[in-house]
């Protein structure tokens, strides 16, 4: 079943458990706007609150995955947050980093923009050989917005992350692929990023993703490798108490696949979240 709003496509979870969410205005090659913002941050809040969906693939319709801000209000479409104080691609790319599902890009044409930056805060990207990445801030005279100063050197390093965001060059899909910004490359995207998706959930239980994924997020950042240990500690001994693990551990011993019964959200542990968000900045 899949929803259509203004500028999303929401196809709910597969029997697999793998969702899909398409950038949808095909005629202005899927261009950004407030609208898409918002539409997009619901079908993730609806995914997180969905205990049948342990993944999902996002992509774009027609030829492009997203080609950045829609320039169609001139030099008044980047003041859209003026009244928040807030990039509405930033907003978008935080959602997706709270995201307790793993969020695979299927990279189907060019990326610019915050049609590139969003995809920083998903977990793998695979890029078609069509596509491109663009991240042209210094082009529009403007900055890197959608957190891209943030994900970018994670991902790729710090003289690359400079040379591409200072120059505003187009990456090509092979060098998204030689410096890590693309894990694997494919002609039909989505159905190898589904692929991907359906091979990462098998098998593994959805409250131990959805807190291995924002452990890895969340510890990139803490000072001493002790802050990691407190917080999965806490996390470890949550989950050893839980059903999960006894039928982890007797799946294990009795040489058969496991059928993990907690779900998300509402198995997630007390010790989940374990920071305090800025409220005033929240999502």
């Amino acid at each position: 079943m899949s929803e259509t709003n203004e500028t999303v496509l929401y196809q709910h979870p597969d029997a697999d458990g793998i969702a899909r969410i398409t950038l949808h205005r095909p005629d202005h090659l899927n261009a950004f706007t407030n609208t898409m913002q918002r539409e997009l941050c619901a079908a993730f809040d609806a995914i997180d609150a969905d205990p049948d969906a342990r993944a999902v693939v996002v992509t774009g319709s027609g030829r492009a995955f997203c080609a950045g801000a829609d320039l169609g209000s001139g030099e008044r479409t980047f003041s859209g947050g003026r009244r928040s104080g807030r990039d509405p691609g930033g907003i978008v790319t935080l959602r997706i980093f709270d995201c307790t599902k793993p969020v695979i890009a299927a990279v189907n044409g060019p990326a610019v923009g915050v049609g590139a930056s969003m995809t920083l805060a998903m977990d793998a990207r695979f890029a078609a050989p069509s596509a491109s990445f663009g991240f042209v801030f210094t082009r529009l005279g403007i900055v890197p917005e959608a957190c891209s100063s943030w994900f970018l050197p994670r991902l790729v390093g710090l003289p690359i992350a400079l040379d591409w965001l200072m120059s505003g060059r187009r990456v090509s899909a092979d060098d998204a692929l030689a410096y890590g910004l693309a894990q694997h490359l494919a002609d039909d995207v989505v159905t190898a990023a589904t692929e991907y998706a359906r091979d990462l959930v098998a098998g593994t239980a959805p409250v131990s993703v959805a807190l291995t994924r924002q452990l890895v997020w969340r510890m990139i950042t803490v000072a001493t490798p002790a802050e990691a240990h407190r917080v999965d500690s806490a996390l470890l001994l949550a989950a050893a108490a839980a059903p999960d693990a006894r039928e982890g551990v007797a799946a294990f011993r009795e040489r058969r696949a496991p059928d993990f019964a907690m779900r998300t959200p509402e198995d997630l542990p007390a010790a989940y979240p374990w920071w305090e968000p800025d409220q005033e900045w929240s999502t």
